[in-house]
């Protein structure tokens, strides 16, 4: 039965972790967000409480 030799299943599987950890991180961090976050406003809200009507 090959499938319970797990010398070559194991290589596949390390080979294709490397792969997965060189080629696509940086593919994935190259990009360029076109729309970067900007902070409206730097003065703190106060928030207004809500009055509960049955208390």
């Amino acid at each position: 039965m090959p499938q319970l030799n797990p010398a070559p299943w194991f290589a596949i599987l390390v080979f294709s972790w490397v792969i997965f950890l060189t080629v696509i991180p940086p593919k994935v961090l190259g990009h360029i967000f076109t729309h970067e976050p900007t902070v409206s406003s730097s003065e703190e809200t106060n928030p207004v409480s809500w009055t509960w009507p049955w208390l």
